[in-house]
């Protein structure tokens, strides 16, 4: 993209920020309703997670899942539900409490730090795929701006995440098939 280019688009961005106001489409609507509901159950997960993660660095991981992408993400998706009298979901889950230190949870009703990053790898896969889906469904650019920037900062945490899990040896071994 050449420079021009870059700053046509962004002309474009800026302009249609202004002049284009309309409501909220159902369909929007419905997947930013969707995106606070799931996340509000998901930051839910991730706090038991976090208590049961051993590993510092996993650890870290997940408490920025929590902040930093899931938070962030129904905070920018109740906003755009409330700037056109959207109703957001009503229902809240327990605020756990992150403990830094390890817990003495026994061993088989703890879930080991291999299967956590693995949870949360999985989580992560299926909220780019919701977020992707949103995209594809929104007309509002301020709407497709938000989730854009949630698949792109959700990319760079996913590969953190699995650089973590080569180096610690977490990623299930899957035989090549042969015939």
């Amino acid at each position: 993209m050449t420079v021009m280019d870059k700053i046509n688009s962004q002309t474009r961005t800026i302009i249609n920020s202004i002049f284009d106001k309309e409501p909220l489409n159902y369909i929007e609507a419905a997947g930013l309703y969707g995106v606070v509901a799931q996340g509000r159950f998901n930051i839910s997960l991730l706090q038991v997670m976090y208590n049961h993660t051993n590993d510092p660095e996993l650890k870290a991981l997940v408490k920025e899942a929590i902040d930093q992408h899931v938070a962030m993400t129904i905070e920018k998706a109740e906003d755009k539900l409330a700037s056109t009298d959207g109703h957001t979901p009503g229902f809240h889950f327990i605020k756990r409490n992150l403990h830094d230190s390890p817990l003495n949870i026994p061993d088989d009703a703890r879930l080991t730090d291999r299967e956590i990053a693995i949870a949360v790898g999985t989580m992560a896969k299926a909220s780019q795929a919701v977020i992707l889906t949103g995209l594809h469904q929104s007309y509002q650019l301020d709407v497709a701006l938000m989730y854009r920037k949630a698949l792109d900062d959700g990319l760079d945490f996913d590969y953190r995440l699995l650089q973590l899990m080569l180096k610690k040896g977490w990623l299930p071994h899957l035989n090549k098939i042969s015939h």
